[in-house]
C-alpha cells in the first residue's frame, strides 16, 4: 500500500470519528445534567517516541527502536477521549423536587439494581411509596444511606417541600404550622474524576476504590432547577461541517494517489522500452 494512501485512510478513520462523537453529543442537547464529550486526535509517532524506550527490544536502547516509518508513524489517529464536567446552564421549572448542583465535581447518587451510580440529572420525582426516585425509577440515595439503609421517603400528606442549599429536606404536615426535617441528599466528590465510567442512563459508575464520602455544607444545591446538557450547539455544528470537509479532503486525496499517479505510473512503465 503506498504510504500517501494509508495516510489519508487513517487520517478519514479519525474524522469519522469525530463525526459519530459529535453526532452523539447533539442527540444528547436536550438531555438534563449530560456532558459533553471529546477526543483527542493525535499521531503515533508522538506517543511512540514517548514509550520507544520501554519497547521490548535488546537493550531497550533508542538506536533499535529506529525502525519506525516515519510517514506511516505520523497518521492521525483517536488517542484519548474525555468529558467536559462543566457546569450547564440552569432551567427554572418551580417543581419542588427537581434539583440542579451549582458544582461540576458533585453528583447526586442513587440505587440501581448494578449497584449504587452517580448522576447530575436532578429530575426527580415520587413513587407509590412516597420514594424519591429518578425518572427510570432509581432509588435517590440520602447522606446517611451507609449507616441506615433508609431511602427518602415522604408522607403522603406532606406540603410545601423545601430542600436547603446544603440539600435537606423538611415539608409541612396538615395540622402542623412547623417544618419537619427530613433526609439530606447524598452529595458525593469523587476523588478522580477521570476514572467515572458513562454506564447509560446518564449514569455513571465511579471508581471502586472511591469511599464516596457525603459532602455536607456544600451550599450548591438549587431547588426548582434543573441542570441542562452543556453541549455547545453552535460549536458542535461547526466542529461537525470541519471534520466532513476534512473527510472530503482526505477522500479527495486518496482517489489522486490511486488514480492520476497509478495510472500516470502505468503509462510512464508501458512506454518504456525494454
Amino acid at each position: 500500500m503506498q504510504n500517501g494512501f494509508y495516510s489519508a485512510a487513517g487520517g478519514m478513520v479519525a474524522q469519522f470519528s469525530r463525526l459519530d462523537n459529535i453526532a452523539n453529543n447533539l442527540a444528547n442537547l436536550n438531555t438534563n445534567g449530560y456532558k459533553r464529550q471529546d477526543l483527542v486526535v493525535g499521531d503515533f509517532l508522538r506517543l511512540y517516541q514517548e514509550k520507544r524506550d520501554e519497547l521490548p527490544l535488546e537493550n531497550h536502547t533508542k538506536e533499535a527502536a529506529k525502525f519506525t516509518h516515519r510517514t506511516v508513524a505520523r497518521v492521525p489517529q483517536v488517542i484519548d477521549s474525555y468529558r467536559d464536567m462543566s457546569v450547564g446552564a440552569f432551567q427554572q421549572t418551580s417543581n419542588s423536587f427537581d434539583v440542579a448542583l451549582k458544582e461540576e465535581n458533585l453528583f447526586f447518587a442513587v440505587l440501581t439494581p448494578d449497584g449504587v451510580k452517580l448522576t447530575k440529572d436532578g429530575a426527580f420525582s415520587l413513587n407509590d411509596l412516597g420514594e424519591l426516585v429518578t425518572k427510570q425509577g432509581h432509588r435517590v440515595l440520602p447522606a446517611d444511606y451507609e449507616q441506615t439503609g433508609d431511602f427518602i421517603e415522604f408522607n403522603v400528606e406532606a406540603k410545601n417541600v423545601e430542600l436547603d442549599k446544603d440539600g435537606k429536606f423538611s415539608y409541612l404536615l396538615p395540622g402542623n404550622n412547623r417544618f419537619v426535617v427530613g433526609k439530606d441528599l447524598l452529595l458525593v466528590e469523587p476523588q478522580n474524576m477521570n476514572r467515572l465510567k458513562p454506564s447509560g442512563d446518564n449514569l455513571f459508575t465511579p471508581d471502586l476504590a472511591d469511599r464516596l464520602e457525603p459532602v455536607v455544607n456544600s451550599g450548591a444545591v438549587s431547588q426548582g432547577f434543573l441542570e441542562k446538557s452543556n453541549v455547545n450547539a453552535i460549536r458542535s455544528m461547526v466542529g461537525m461541517i470541519e471534520a466532513q470537509r476534512l473527510v472530503e479532503m482526505y477522500q479527495k486525496a486518496m482517489d489522486t494517489q490511486m488514480n492520476e499517479m497509478n495510472r500516470d505510473t502505468i503509462e510512464k512503465l508501458a512506454s518504456t522500452k525494454a
